[in-house]
């Protein structure tokens, strides 16, 4: 399976880079009595011809969990010399790139320990030793269940455009609480932003269990939340500033809400925002856009909110085949003069482009207020 694209274009080159999500049998790490392990690596391809033809190294990874089992072994160093948890040890997903600060910067949901064949069995822990469920365990959740953790990574492009993998990502942090449970679609905002008084890093994601939070209903569904923090380090701990941005809105939201890209800045003081909802099973995921505002005093709020839904499987090959469930899921976009292109993982096995018009997109995102409305206007499913 190859899926889940996250693209970003050189400044100076043009070459728009990709990093893709893939998994496939691993038996050398495969423990007596467990499943085969399918651990998720993310690979490489470029495009040097805006996007329209693409070469992917299927050789090797570019980038690959250590997939160690023994406890004194699930470390790493981080950017700043420090040794810390190794929370990419298992696998490795869903990659966003962005710029942030003269930077690239890479957000992956990663495990401590590799799934096992998911699409069979979904068990998190399926594959991991034995010590996850025992007083020796250091790690908490992130090794009892095998919780996503949302790590950020530092690429350098060109060490990545030249395939020196070993030296393109340096691990920076962990974004989100493993104690707190699943959380994912966790995108940054590429620059900072002034909330209370003072500019800070701004993080979207979403939590499985909202209700974890404190003020948050047990009963909300899976939602888009926004925090802030002074530091990088400090997004997934109590020092951080939270609320809900999204919850669920319409039908096709239902099961769950999240950020697909980082924000587009597209004014002074708007952000596009692509974001995707899931209604169930059959209907499965789909993409639309939201228009975000700064304010004056505390996080952006949502001004334009399309109730349509503007990116869905239609096309054979997006179809469930191994998963029983719909799936368009975008994780990458880039603003090319009049267009956008958008990456996507389709039907959870394979991986898409799609290009959309900038202005009529936007134009369109605008017809509609903060709930939806588009003012009276019949609209057409797009």
């Amino acid at each position: 399976m190859v899926l889940n694209p996250g693209i970003i274009q050189d400044p100076d080159s043009g070459r728009i880079h990709m990093l893709f999500r893939a998994t496939g049998p691993w038996p050398q790490k495969q423990i007596p009595g467990r499943p085969l392990p399918y651990p998720i690596f993310l690979g490489y391809a470029y495009s040097e011809d805006a996007g329209r033809n693409w070469k992917a190294d299927f050789f090797r990874p570019a980038l690959a969990p250590s997939l160690n089992y023994e406890i004194k072994d699930i470390y790493i160093q981080n950017a700043d010399g420090e040794t810390v948890v190794n929370h990419a040890n298992g696998c490795i997903e869903d990659p966003r790139l962005f710029f942030l600060e003269g930077a690239c910067y890479l957000i992956a949901a990663c495990r401590l320990m590799p799934p096992g064949p998911y699409w069979l069995h979904d068990e998190p822990a399926q594959c991991a030793p034995t010590w996850i469920k025992t007083a020796e365990n250091p790690f908490g959740l992130a090794a009892a269940d095998n919780v996503t953790v949302n790590v950020l990574f530092r690429v350098d492009l060109p060490r990545l455009g030249k395939k020196d993998y070993g030296k393109a990502f340096t691990y920076i942090c962990h974004l989100t609480d493993p104690q707190l449970g699943e959380d994912r679609d966790v995108v940054l905002f590429p620059e900072k932003l002034v909330i209370d008084g003072r500019r800070q890093y701004v993080c979207l994601h979403r939590p499985f269990h909202p209700g974890g939070y404190p003020g948050v209903s047990a009963d909300l569904p899976p939602s888009m939340f926004i925090c802030a923090a002074d530091r990088l380090q400090s997004l997934w701990n109590e020092t951080k500033t939270q609320t809900v941005l999204a919850a669920p809105m319409f039908l096709w939201e239902r099961n769950r809400l999240g950020a697909s890209t980082p924000p587009l800045r597209v004014s002074e003081k708007e952000w596009l925002l692509c974001y995707h909802g899931k209604q169930d099973a059959k209907v499965g995921y789909t993409q639309s856009f939201m228009i975000l505002e700064e304010q004056a005093q505390g996080f952006p709020c949502i001004i334009h909110r399309c109730s349509e839904r503007v990116m869905f499987a239609q096309e054979p090959w997006e179809m469930p085949n191994k998963f029983e469930t719909p799936c368009v899921f975008i994780t990458g976009l880039i603003r090319m003069g009049n267009e956008l292109l958008v990456s996507y993982g389709a039907a959870d096995e394979r991986a898409g482009v799609a290009r959309i018009q900038f202005q009529p997109l936007l134009d369109f995102v605008r017809t509609f207020d903060a709930y939806g409305d588009a003012s009276g206007r019949a609209v057409e499913s797009s």
